[in-house]
């Protein structure tokens, strides 16, 4: 079995994020910050070390680190929670994914006002196209640090500031870049919104919502924080204000242990070793007669490679190599938006997502089933 269909979820996980999972259920069986005995008290110091990992890795002050379900909620509780509070307009990029899209959408039909930027190869263009979308009533801009359909880069660093000196709040969707993109609060950026499960090597059922505390959001769910229970309102500070009920202790505990890993390794080191096996691919699929592969010249790209080949369509493709051990999701990715600005909607493409963990010898292996299938020498 080889995997590369990691920008749905890294498989597999380090060892050591198993070992917590394990360790999370014999230790760790309190409820956190609901009892004053041991057990309780143990199981919060636990969550609240990968709280301070979080807030470490992302720049942010731990109590500014709210735990999800994964990256999606995190998403609807930025979005939704802003817009709730502030009101106001809506710029979004033609490549986000649909945990931004749907969410846009739903809150257009309730008149919220939203228009869509185009992301370009060349950057400026690009922060232009944000700029000319800008409203007198824009309050908020939502774009995502890496295409989960390309792995295309905006330039975040430029539409933070231009963010910044409009005083418009900016959330940055890190689904496909924490963990291989350096990104941080501050500078203009007031939201990091990222999954547990991908490229900080979590177990699923883990995401986080980072805020440099700039902006209070209005909570989506409300309900037993264990703090100011005899207050019928929710709490009004973090991480409370956003995290009600039981959080998911073991998951927790164990994407800890997956931001340890990514901080050994390094954000640099992974992505050099990913991005040099997407140039083997690329190298090895481009002289393949038939294949398109979807990168623009001067373009910045995360370790993603999107591609068709004449004659099938991505799925089929898909489950032809998956008859063969190995493993590439093909289709929309829950992003069609962006497979209609790209021109390959409605079939979509294929896409080949490296983790650290997948090698040279395992690209060599995918390249020569493709051509077997394709019956190219």
């Amino acid at each position: 079995m080889i995997n590369f269909d990691n920008a749905a979820t890294t498989f597999p996980k380090p060892e050591t994020v198993n070992a917590a999972v394990s360790e999370a259920m014999e230790r760790y069986g309190g409820n956190p910050g609901r009892s004053g005995h041991r057990l309780s008290v143990d199981t919060a110091e636990a969550v609240y070390v990968s709280r301070k990992k979080a807030a470490s890795f992302f720049g942010a002050e731990p109590e500014n680190v709210v735990f999800t379900l994964n990256c999606t909620e995190a998403l609807n509780f930025a979005i939704k929670g802003i817009m709730n509070r502030y009101g106001g307009h809506i710029v979004i990029s033609d490549f986000e994914h649909n945990s931004v899209v749907r969410p846009v959408f739903s809150l257009s039909k309730k008149g919220v006002g939203y228009s869509v930027a185009h992301i370009y190869p060349d950057d400026n263009m690009t922060v232009n196209s944000f700029s000319n979308a800008i409203r007198p009533d824009t309050r908020l801009i939502v774009c995502t640090a890496a295409s989960n359909v390309t792995g295309q880069i905006p330039p975040i660093e430029k539409i933070a500031e231009l963010c910044r000196r409009r005083n418009i709040c900016f959330i940055v969707d890190a689904a496909q870049a924490a963990g291989v993109v350096s990104l941080k609060v501050g500078n203009g950026i007031n939201f990091i919104c990222a999954p547990g499960h991908k490229g900080l090597y979590g177990p699923t059922g883990t995401g986080l919502l980072v805020s440099d505390g700039k902006y209070s959001l209005s909570p989506l769910i409300e309900g037993g924080t264990g703090s100011l229970s005899m207050v019928f309102e929710q709490p009004s500070f973090m991480p409370d204000l956003l995290e009600s009920g039981t959080v998911n202790v073991i998951g927790i505990h164990a994407l800890g242990k997956g931001i340890d890993f990514v901080s050994s390794k390094g954000t640099e080191n992974i992505r050099k070793h990913e991005e040099m096996l997407c140039n083997r691919f690329i190298n090895g699929i481009s002289r393949i007669d038939g294949i398109r592969i979807y990168r623009e010249n001067g373009g910045n790209y995360a370790p993603i490679v999107s591609f068709n080949a004449e004659g099938f369509t991505p799925n089929e493709l898909a489950s032809l190599l998956s008859d063969d051990g190995i493993y590439l999701r093909g289709g929309l990715h829950c992003s069609g938006m962006a497979h209609t600005a790209l021109g390959t909607a409605p079939n979509g493409t294929l896409r080949f997502a490296p983790s650290v963990f997948n090698n040279v010898n395992q690209v060599d292996e995918l390249i020569y089933s493709l051509k077997k299938i394709l019956k190219k020498p």
